[in-house]
């Protein structure tokens, strides 16, 4: 098998993480879900139970709400597919984690170093992986401008994670209303 990355975005609750289990189902790769939610109260776990019935019994799972990167390299082999749900969840976990939204919220300029490290380590480790990755990730950008400055923080910091990361996969796909539409197609491979 080659090794191939895959991004997929869309909206809430656009069918992205259904797409997503799809391909990974479509593999033929034994299958790693690696969540990056944090179950932090009554409504996100029952999104993380949803997420989990939803998931075959014989997908392993890992959590990782920080340290990516570090995580894939574990975990990464050339007979596994490795779906990551989601990118959008990581973000916000770096954000508050490493201090940048206290900082935002404060009107002071953002210098965090685990959001920093930790985004331009995937961007890095990502090409270098066997196997298959999935990442899933929101689309963010096209509502209106936030008006609070941790709001704006995480939508400018979505959108420029969304570029990064999808320059460096092999295909990108967006999904509206369960629909795929491919923004970036995979190199055919002899």
């Amino acid at each position: 098998m080659v090794a191939m990355n895959e991004l997929i975005l869309g909206g809430a609750r656009s069918g992205k993480s259904r797409h997503a289990e799809q391909r990974a189902l479509e593999s033929g790769l034994r299958v790693v879900y690696v969540a990056t939610a944090e179950s932090r109260d009554g409504e996100m776990a029952r999104r993380i139970a949803h997420h989990r019935e939803r998931r075959p019994a014989d997908w392993g799972c890992v959590e990782e709400p920080l340290h990516l990167s570090a995580r894939l390299r574990e975990l990464a082999a050339p007979d596994t597919c490795l779906l990551v749900d989601c990118l959008t969840l990581w973000l916000s976990n770096l954000l508050f984690a490493g201090r940048a939204a206290a900082q935002a919220e404060a009107g002071e300029a953002v210098d965090c170093p685990l959001f920093a490290g930790e985004t331009a380590a995937l961007i890095e480790t990502l090409p270098q992986l066997p196997g298959r990755i999935i990442l899933v990730s929101n689309e963010v950008g096209w509502g209106i401008v936030p008006m609070h400055p941790v709001s704006r923080l995480f939508a400018d910091e979505q959108g420029r994670l969304n570029q990064r990361v999808a320059a460096v996969c092999d295909q990108v796909t967006l999904v509206a209303a369960g629909l795929p539409l491919t923004l970036k197609a995979a190199p055919a491979r002899a």
